[in-house]
């Protein structure tokens, strides 16, 4: 079944609408359509200049897929694109910008399932706008034992004075957003939260790694710095996922955190398409702050000062500061136990 459509001024021709791209439960492509037509208004201002990769699954989750950075030949003229020069590749890619409603429906109708954006606007992709946490728990451990580092991820954050976001990953795992929106670089996002991922694997060893080594990561939670970086991306806000059934990188809320990691009880955190709508309506964008909230990176010495003293000679961070004495006693300023720490209140640019 084909059909032509007209979204904002733009015709668009429809498909293969019947096709079941979530066998399981029978999702079709026109549902998965329908699903970001809804969500639109609240997910494209967080794809909005971004270049853009998409996972398609042209004949189903449960069937092969390829990632797609170039934006095909096919496309139409009103499509945005983006040069942007690959080293790897030693060629410039142009990367899709879905900048609006029109452009996320002919992603849809590519089947490109899953959407993952870059961590940078186009117009500046040295400085990526946020920092991010990926919480990728190794089997018995779930999204429960995620909740529990990503609290503790919160309070250091707090004691710096920053605010941060969770979202589920629409997997297994849950990510944490710092927004940043202020002059920065990836070697800076990426070395802070190398730190606090040793810093944390250090204070928790039994529950936390910070190395990418599957063979360490059974019944603990990689806490997954390495997204920082201006060649990865993580996958967006409201996307859906290709799992068995169309779950989806939903914004959550620290008490549902919480309430997950009280009860033991990781069904509390796992949201299909129709449940995502249901709650955007009712809550709005949870994770629009990520948006415009201005914040900075504290001084990395800083941090290294506090990190070295208690820590072992493997973390990397005492390496970036050099002025630094690693083998003179100091007090940690950061603690991921006990009482939490008082914290300053932080702006939102409006």
């Amino acid at each position: 079944m084909d059909s032509t459509i007209e979204v904002q001024g733009r015709q668009l021709k429809l498909s293969n609408l019947e096709k079941v791209l979530y066998p399981a439960t029978g999702f079709t492509k026109q549902q998965v359509i329908d699903y970001y037509v809804r969500i639109a208004p609240v997910m494209v201002p967080h794809l909005a200049g971004r270049p853009l990769t998409r996972k398609r699954y042209p004949n189903g989750v449960d069937e092969e897929f390829f990632y797609e950075k170039n934006a095909p030949q096919h496309r139409p003229d009103w499509v945005k694109t983006t040069p942007i020069w690959s080293e790897g590749n030693r060629r410039t890619v142009h990367y899709i910008l879905a900048d609006d409603l029109a452009t996320l429906v002919w992603l849809a109708n590519l089947a490109a399932i899953e959407l993952h954006p870059s961590l940078s606007l186009a117009k500046d992709i040295p400085c990526p706008t946020m920092m991010v946490f990926d919480l990728d728990p190794g089997p018995p451990a779930n999204i429960v034992q995620c909740c529990q580092v990503g609290l503790w991820l919160r309070e250091i954050f707090e004691h710096f004075g920053l605010r941060s976001f969770p979202k589920t990953s629409g997997s297994k795992g849950l990510q944490i957003y710092v927004p940043l929106n202020t002059p920065t670089n990836y070697e800076s996002t990426k070395t802070f939260s190398h730190a606090l991922a040793q810093l944390l694997e250090h204070e928790h060893p039994e529950l936390v790694v910070s190395e990418m080594k599957k063979q360490v990561r059974t019944g603990k939670v990689f806490v997954d710095w390495s997204q920082n970086d201006e060649h990865k991306t993580t996958v967006a806000v409201y996307s859906l996922r290709a799992r068995e059934h169309p779950t989806v990188s939903t914004p959550v809320t620290w008490e549902e955190v919480e309430k997950v990691l009280k009860k033991k009880d990781a069904s509390l955190l796992v949201f299909e398409a129709k449940q995502v709508v249901a709650r955007v309506e009712k809550t709005g964008d949870l994770m629009a702050p990520v948006l415009e909230l201005k914040q900075r990176l504290p001084d990395l010495k800083g941090v290294a000062a506090s990190a070295v003293a208690e820590a072992q000679p493997t973390i990397s961070i005492a390496a970036q500061a050099e002025e630094e004495e690693p083998q003179k006693p100091a007090r940690r300023a950061v603690k991921t136990t006990g009482k939490r720490p008082r914290t300053r209140k932080v702006g939102r640019k409006v």
